[in-house]
């Protein structure tokens, strides 16, 4: 007799995943996608009555400026694949990630050394944003993290606006 068992084909959506699980919880209750002209930010929130964490933050340039000063950007568009490694602007780096438990300070993790970014759906402030991202920290850098591995596939309600408004 043979008996086979089929788990989910992909994984659930809003999850946090990767071996930096072993050093922070990585549960999380809610995905929130801001995006301005320059960055997209996805904020994985759990809610622990009284405190909100902030588990994990992702900041993306999508920007790229070379040292002449000119400047490229990155389209959002579904099927777009951002590299999360390296710099926007020489000495800046293209992704943050960082962690803020409630009650307890911001730590930041190690510059990525590789990984990337894919929407599947949305990517526009106002819309619905989906997709998927891996990465792996350097060794060294950064409060948390190091040499460890983080991704998730995500689904964020409504992208908020994180534009400037208006100039004075």
């Amino acid at each position: 007799m043979v008996l086979a068992v089929f788990g989910p084909a992909c994984t659930p959506d809003n999850v946090l995943g990767g071996s930096l699980g072993e050093v922070i919880d990585l549960t999380v209750t809610e995905v929130v996608a801001l995006r301005n002209p320059e960055a997209l930010q996805l904020v994985f929130l759990r809610n622990r009555g009284v405190f909100l964490d902030i588990v994990i933050r992702v900041t993306v340039s999508l920007e790229t400026r070379d040292d002449t000063g000119a400047r490229t950007a990155v389209d959002l568009e579904p099927g777009a694949r951002v590299l999360l490694q390296g710099d926007w602007s020489p000495g800046n780096p293209r992704t943050t990630v960082a962690h803020a438990p409630g009650g307890e300070p911001t730590r930041n993790l190690p510059r990525v050394r590789s990984g990337d970014l894919v929407i599947s759906r949305g990517g526009r402030a106002g819309a619905l944003t989906s997709g998927r991202f891996s990465m792996r920290f350097e060794e060294t850098g950064g409060d948390l993290g190091f040499g460890r591995t983080l991704n998730s596939n995500f689904v964020a309600g409504q992208t908020r606006d994180a534009g400037f408004g208006d100039l004075p």
